[in-house]
C-alpha cells in the first residue's frame, strides 16, 4: 500500500465541483421468495434516472481517479493499482451478495485466515465481476483474500495458479468508461511504441467523483466511521491502496487538505479486524481486502 505524503504549501484554493453524487436504487425488481436473494437483487439495480447508464463500479472509479485527464493513462510509477483493482474487484461482489468469507467458529480467526465462500453464482453482467466468480466458483478448497488478490494479479509462484490472472483489466475498464461516453480512445506514439490512451471526455463524471471523496472526508466527515456510505468508504481504502487516492485532493485548498488528510489517516489507523464486527456481514469482504493491504 502506498504511503501518505505531505504535498509543498501551496496557495490554489479549492475549485467547487458541479452536482452532488446521488446513489438512489431502482424501484422496480421482481418480488422474491428467499430475504437473501432479494437484497442481492437490490443491490444489482441501477438508478432510474438519467445517471442510469452511467454507475461506475468500485473499479471504474479508481481508474477513473487514476487516468490523467488529456493523456488518458495511469501513472509509469504506479505499481500499485493493478493489486488494488483486484481488491476493488472482490469488494463489489460482496457488496452485490455474490460471495462473503467463512463463518468463525468457536475460535474467533483473524480477516487473513477466513476463505472466500460463494454465495450466489448469479451473473452480475459485469465482465471481469463474472470472470472473477467463475475462478471462485471453481476453485476448492476455498482460497482466502490475500490470496485471491494475488492470483488475480497474476503475482504468484505457483503457475497452476496462473490460470486465474485477469489479463488487460485496466485497458476492459478503460473501454467501458468509453461506452459509457466518459472517456475517449485514441492512440499515442511513444517513440518506441504506440500506445492506445483513454482521454477524459466527460468531465462532470470525474468532477462528481471527486467531489463526493471531498466531501466525505471533509463537510460531510461523520467522526463515526459506521456513519459513512459503505461505498464510499472502500473506494477510500481501494483508491488509497491503488495509490491514486491524492488524485482526489489536488484542487483542494492546503487548509481543507490537512483536514482531509487528518481524517483519511484516521481512517487508516483503524484495525480491520475489530472494526468488522461493528457492521453487517457484507463488509467482511471489504475489510479482509483492506487488512490484505495493511501488510
Amino acid at each position: 500500500m502506498s504511503l501518505l505524503t505531505r504535498r509543498p504549501i501551496r496557495t490554489q484554493a479549492a475549485s467547487n465541483s458541479s452536482e452532488t453524487y446521488t446513489d438512489s436504487a431502482s424501484n422496480n425488481y421482481g418480488q422474491s421468495n428467499a430475504n437473501h436473494r432479494d437484497a442481492r437483487n437490490k443491490d444489482d439495480e441501477r438508478d432510474s434516472d438519467d445517471d442510469k447508464d452511467t454507475r461506475l463500479t468500485l473499479m471504474e472509479e479508481v481508474l477513473l481517479l487514476g487516468l490523467k485527464d488529456r493523456e488518458g493513462y495511469t501513472s509509469f510509477w504506479n505499481d500499485c493499482i493493478s493489486s488494488g483493482l483486484r481488491g476493488c474487484i472482490l469488494t463489489e461482489l460482496s457488496f452485490r451478495g455474490r460471495v462473503e468469507l467463512e463463518k468463525n467458529g468457536v475460535r474467533r480467526r483473524t480477516l487473513a485466515n477466513r476463505k472466500v465462500i460463494l454465495l450466489d453464482d448469479t451473473a452480475t453482467g459485469d465482465v471481469l465481476l463474472d470472470e472473477s466468480l467463475r475462478h471462485i466458483k471453481d476453485t476448492q478448497p476455498p482460497e482466502t483474500v490475500q490470496s485471491w488478490i494475488e492470483y488475480l494479479s497474476g503475482e504468484c509462484w505457483n503457475p497452476l495458479k496462473l490460470k486465474y490472472q485477469l489479463r488487460n483489466v485496466r485497458e476492459r475498464l478503460a473501454k467501458s468508461l468509453v461506452d459509457k461516453g466518459i472517456c475517449s480512445t485514441e492512440k499515442q506514439n511513444f517513440f518506441l511504441f504506440d500506445m492506445t490512451t483513454h482521454p477524459l471526455n466527460d468531465s462532470v463524471h470525474k468532477l462528481k467523483l471527486i467531489k463526493k471523496v471531498q466531501e466525505s472526508v471533509l463537510t460531510r466527515w461523520p467522526n463515526d466511521p459506521r456513519r459513512i456510505d459503505k461505498r464510499i468508504l472502500a473506494l477510500i481504502y481501494l483508491a488509497h491502496a491503488s495509490d491514486v487516492l491524492e488524485n482526489a485532493f489536488t484542487s483542494l485548498s492546503d487548509e481543507d487538505y490537512e483536514i482531509a488528510m487528518k481524517h483519511v489517516r484516521e481512517l487508516l489507523d483503524l484495525d480491520p479486524d475489530q472494526e468488522t464486527g461493528k457492521y453487517e456481514s457484507k463488509m467482511e469482504v471489504m475489510w479482509a481486502v483492506v487488512s490484505a493491504f495493511n501488510k
